[in-house]
């Protein structure tokens, strides 16, 4: 009997429904192909929800979504609901809800993918960023004081747990010597300025690498890492870092990659339920229009199938993917793609279908 695995499907808003769309019929594919099963199951979260019925993400959701393996998420944003109502009430409360400690960011040019940096190609831009999820400043500790009035004051609080930092230290130095490539292990901080928080990443860092002396240990400033990444991306292999200083260095990693268009992530569990997303908003303008690159999504679902131990299809999705951007797309830009979302998902799958047939 073939395995199956329950996905848990928040296709969202704008056009998310339209690029998760794509990304199901990639893995249902590839799931043929290589002899396993997915069973999906949609949840109708994000802002037209919340309009009509006032509910953002009940807790009998929360409870449900505990029994699937995955969960795979389209984009959280609507034009009509107040910005941070809906990202913390449904990302941000899944990521602190199942523990989701670790943001993981590959960072990898395609041949065929433009980038702005000049006389940079493929074999420049391949890294990746372990972002702390669950701590820093996005904890929500703090608070403000005579809102509204000119003694107003607002507070905002880093938190840095030992437990978290050692937990998404040790995360980094792991994949690095997975991923088997330059094994240099960057902790990018600012412990010249925020001298207690990054004194504890420094010296977690340093503790935690005495236990793998196969990986080369770095350090750089986040201001320094912004500046090498667009001007020597090559030196980078993975990067460890907090959760907002992540949040920042990846949009510009993203970019140097080619754009929102490819970009994808995962929120990850290692021992629980782990959730997967294209980087790039919801785009409400494009709603319907079929212009989105769903090739994000797509490789938010290589991604999960990385996660969950499905590592062949994982690379045959990859390399669906890579003869695509190389030979089909004319650009990864909305609505210069040369084809409609449901035709790039097309192309992904028939290549699926061709590999070793």
């Amino acid at each position: 009997m073939s395995k199956e695995y329950k996905i848990a499907v928040i296709p969202g808003d704008g056009t998310g429904p339209e690029v998760v769309a794509e990304g199901i019929k990639v893995m249902e594919t590839v799931a043929d192909k290589c002899g396993f099963r997915l069973k999906f199951t949609n949840y109708n979260l994000g802002g037209d929800h919340y309009k009509a019925t006032g509910e953002i993400l009940p807790d009998s959701v929360l409870e449900s979504l505990a029994n699937f393996d995955a969960i795979y998420l389209g984009a959280i944003g609507h034009p009509d609901v107040k910005p941070g109502i809906l990202e913390k009430g449904i990302l941000l409360k899944l990521r602190f809800h199942f523990d989701q400690y670790i943001n993981l960011r590959p960072v990898k040019l395609y041949e065929g993918v433009k980038t702005p940096l000049k006389d940079k190609g493929p074999e420049d831009i391949d890294f990746v960023v372990v972002r702390e999820n669950t701590e820093g400043l996005y904890a929500g500790a703090g608070g403000c004081l005579k809102r509204g009035t000119a003694d107003e004051v607002a507070v905002q609080e880093s938190i840095n747990t030992r437990k978290g930092v050692e937990r998404c230290i040790r995360y980094a130095f792991e994949y690095c010597r997975k991923r088997n490539k330059a094994k240099r292990l960057t902790l990018c901080g600012k412990t010249n300025v925020l001298t207690f928080a990054f004194d504890l990443w420094e010296r977690v860092f340093n503790e935690i690498g005495e236990e793998y002396p196969d990986i080369e240990k770095d350090y750089a400033h986040v201001d320094a890492v912004c500046m090498w990444m667009v001007k020597n991306p090559e030196w980078f292999d993975v990067i460890v870092t907090d959760n907002m200083f992540g949040d920042i260095i990846t949009d510009l990693a993203a970019i140097i990659q080619g754009g929102m268009g490819i970009a994808a992530g995962g929120n990850i569990n290692p021992d629980g339920v782990s959730m997967f997303e294209p980087i790039g908003g919801s785009a409400p303008k494009y709603t319907g229009k079929q212009v989105i690159n769903p090739i994000a999504a797509i490789m938010a679902a290589n991604i999960m199938l990385v996660a969950i131990g499905e590592l062949e299809a994982a690379s045959i999705v990859e390399e669906s993917v890579i003869k695509v951007l190389r030979d089909d797309l004319k650009d990864v830009a909305a609505g210069r793609m040369g084809y409609t979302t449901k035709e790039v998902g097309d192309l992904v799958v028939n290549y699926i279908k061709m590999i070793n047939d």
